[in-house]
């Protein structure tokens, strides 16, 4: 025992700075450390949901790889407790190079290869094995500079890797995601990582390192920060590019609002598509197929008072404001990017009929959800234009909860309509959605448009875009009192689709694909994702 204490002491001595500060700067490291390791994991829950969709898929993906691969990495590590010192700069180079490389290879495999999934799972599975090696060896280390009782160690290190992660945590989003964007605050994040851990190895235990170990880590270092540096003076260039392969040649409009990525492509009117964090949500080939057959049949009635929700892009209200008797209209809108490009971009606001434009229009920018929580009531008609019920984020405003706020916002005798998604290529999500409209209380009328097959676009939802169009579109109109009447008004404007037997049509196809026994989706058990 005495002998073990010499030795513990001749080997402090050792070291270039006080054993009480080299235990600080061995916990700072592990500080920094354990914030990079969680903005790397946030940075691909983000791109992922981004990229290929579904948050929680995605999010369950990377979290449970990462911890998985974690414990991997822990066992591994005991091979290198010999030679912690080197092992933890190198482990830190490498955690650095692919952490923050990580956004740029996930966009890129999306952009020219069309799939992320399996560069998803390969980064979650390489980040995680580097970061579990980390506390095995930041364990040998700390006791290697303030000799103390292992569960001390133990409580030491966690509560920095702890507080490190709350802070990765919160700035990621507050900080990073929004000055830096996603590849720039990736890259500036293992520009950080590398930094760190090199610093720490470099300094407090130079003098365990082999004067050729201390090279190859200092190599390493430079050339990792080099490399991410070239990357981040780069990165401006990769977008364009990475955008041009997506979306093609004609992107007029790329911007990132703090709700999801705008993208416009086509010169005119005719040629537009507007896409939301990749996904086309209009195109101007045959959007007022769509507009026409969602907020029409919802119009025959008193309609003085019309709120939607959703819809900023102001395609669906230019159809409700085509009726001279309606008084007001409320548009509730998320993102006040989309609103606002609605209303200044020449070729959108040509395409929704300069709507916003007009003072019966009033837009509120919020979420739909908690509006209609605090909204009062007396609406005729209400057109729900929101993303797909399959996007996670949209799933609560597909809910029974949700159509029982929209059923009290309604006036006697009013009227709802909702988008419900494809019903041939997922019928379970339709009728769904249907399912959870009545079981607000809602007497539902579902009805089918179908598409054209010369009318879909370029850009990553091409294919899904035909699909859609050789599918069509699944709408529910609904009442308070009873069914609405699946008609036009008397007084309807001329349409290019939409016709009074084409409407009937449409809902003899979709009544006859009626299935039985679906339950409805709720706030605490959604039930979307069993059709993706």
């Amino acid at each position: 025992m005495i002998d073990q204490q010499v030795s513990l002491r001749g080997s402090a001595a050792c070291l270039p700075v006080r054993p009480r500060t080299g235990r600080c700067l061995v916990l700072a490291a592990v500080f920094v450390c354990a914030a990079c390791g969680l903005v790397y994991e946030l940075e691909l829950v983000a791109l992922a949901s981004y990229l290929i969709g579904d948050s929680v898929t995605q999010a369950s993906v990377v979290l449970s790889v990462m911890v998985f691969a974690m414990g991997v990495g822990s066992l591994l590590a005991k091979r290198l407790r010999s030679r912690a010192a080197v092992g933890f700069g190198l482990i830190e180079a490498v955690l650095a190079l692919v952490g923050g490389s990580s956004a740029l290879v996930l966009y890129a495999t999306f952009a020219w290869i069309g799939e992320s999934r399996y560069a998803l799972v390969g980064f979650s599975l390489a980040i995680g094995v580097l970061i579990g090696a980390e506390i095995p060896l930041l364990m040998t280390l700390i006791q290697r500079v303030d000799r103390q009782d292992a569960g001390g160690a133990v409580a030491d290190l966690f509560a920095a890797d702890y507080v490190g992660a709350l802070v990765g945590g919160l700035a990621f989003p507050f900080l990073l995601l929004p000055m830096l964007g996603q590849l720039t605050g990736a890259l500036f994040t293992g520009a950080v990582n590398a930094a760190a851990g090199g610093a720490l190895v470099l300094w407090v235990f130079r003098r365990d390192l082999t004067p050729r170990s201390r090279w190859l880590l200092v190599l390493v270092n430079v050339a990792v920060i080099a490399v991410l540096a070239v990357a981040t003076a780069l990165v401006d260039d990769f977008e364009r590019a990475a955008r041009r392969a997506v979306y093609g040649d004609g992107v007029r409009v790329a911007l990132q609002t703090g709700v999801q990525e705008i993208v416009l492509t086509g010169a005119g009117r005719s040629s537009l598509d507007l896409y939301l964090d990749g996904r086309l949500r209009v195109s101007a080939r045959d959007e007022y197929r769509y507009h026409e057959a969602l907020v029409h049949p919802a119009m025959n009635g008193p309609r003085a008072r019309v709120l939607i929700l959703g819809g900023g892009d102001g395609l669906a209200a230019r159809e409700v404001l085509r009726y001279r008797d309606v008084r007001r209209v409320t548009l509730v809108e998320l993102d006040p990017g989309v609103t606002r490009l609605a209303r200044t971009d020449r070729a959108l606001s040509a395409l929704n009929g300069h709507a916003f434009s007009d003072p019966r229009l009033t837009v509120v920018n919020a979420d739909a959800f908690n509006w209609l929580r605090a909204a009062h009531g007396g609406y005729d008609v209400v057109i729900s234009d929101l993303p797909d019920p399959g996007i996670s984020t949209s799933t609560k405003l597909y809910s029974a909860e949700f159509y029982g706020l929209v059923a009290e916002a309604l006036a006697p005798g009013g009227r709802l309509v909702v988008h419900g998604g494809p019903p041939v290529t997922r019928p379970h999500t339709y009728w769904t959605v249907e399912a959870s409209m009545r079981a607000a209380g809602l007497h539902t009328r579902p009805y089918r448009i179908s598409g054209r097959l010369s009318d879909f676009a370029a850009g990553p939802d091409r294919a899904t875009h035909r699909a859609q169009a050789e599918d069509g579109w699944g709408f529910v109109l609904a009442g308070t009192a009873q069914k609405p009447a699946l008609r036009l008004s008397p007084r309807a404007p001329t349409l290019r689709s939409l016709t009074r037997s084409s409407l009937v049509r449409a809902g003899r196809e979709a009544e006859s694909a009626r299935p039985g026994g679906l339950l409805p989706s709720t706030l605490v058990h959604p039930r979307y994702w069993e059709d993706r």
